[in-house]
């Protein structure tokens, strides 16, 4: 039997994770429309920068208010039309849960790029700039732990 493998084993940035959710993205949508040619397109999300991070102690959103109103309106739609179409509803679930999480991805990799891409060219990225994108990896790992 195999072992589990650790997860100090693998070392995976969130600029991975949003390009490997890319590639399953990709290979679901070929499966899907072999399956179904008439299933509906996965939803459409807005590139907004994340919302700046605020100094009290409530979490700072991972999305700018737009785009969590859209994923808010997406899931409002998915959700009323489960009585009617239960399983397409799932499908729709898990492809509106699969976008969030690339977009978590995407904004988390953009912020260290931006890091980065300070330190590659010699500039000193300021213990400010470091303690908000901290904060947000903290804020959001916490959440992730407390569900």
């Amino acid at each position: 039997m195999t072992e589990p493998r650790r997860t100090d084993d693998v070392r995976l940035s969130t600029a991975d994770l949003a390009n490997a959710t890319d590639r399953a993205k990709e290979r679901a949508t070929e499966k899907t429309a072999a399956q179904n040619p008439a299933e509906p397109a996965p939803p459409k999300l807005p590139a907004q920068p994340p919302v700046a991070d605020r100094d009290d102690n409530r979490p700072s959103s991972l999305f700018a208010g737009n785009e969590a109103d859209d994923f808010r309106h997406q899931w409002g739609d998915i959700q009323t039309g489960f009585v009617d179409e239960p399983r397409q509803a799932v499908e729709r679930a898990d492809a509106l849960v699969a976008a969030a999480m690339k977009r978590l991805a995407e904004i988390f990799a953009q912020e260290r790029s931006k890091l980065e891409q300070q330190w590659a060219r010699g500039g000193d990225v300021s213990t400010e700039d470091l303690r908000v994108a901290f904060r947000r990896y903290r804020g959001f790992f916490d959440r992730l732990l407390s569900v």
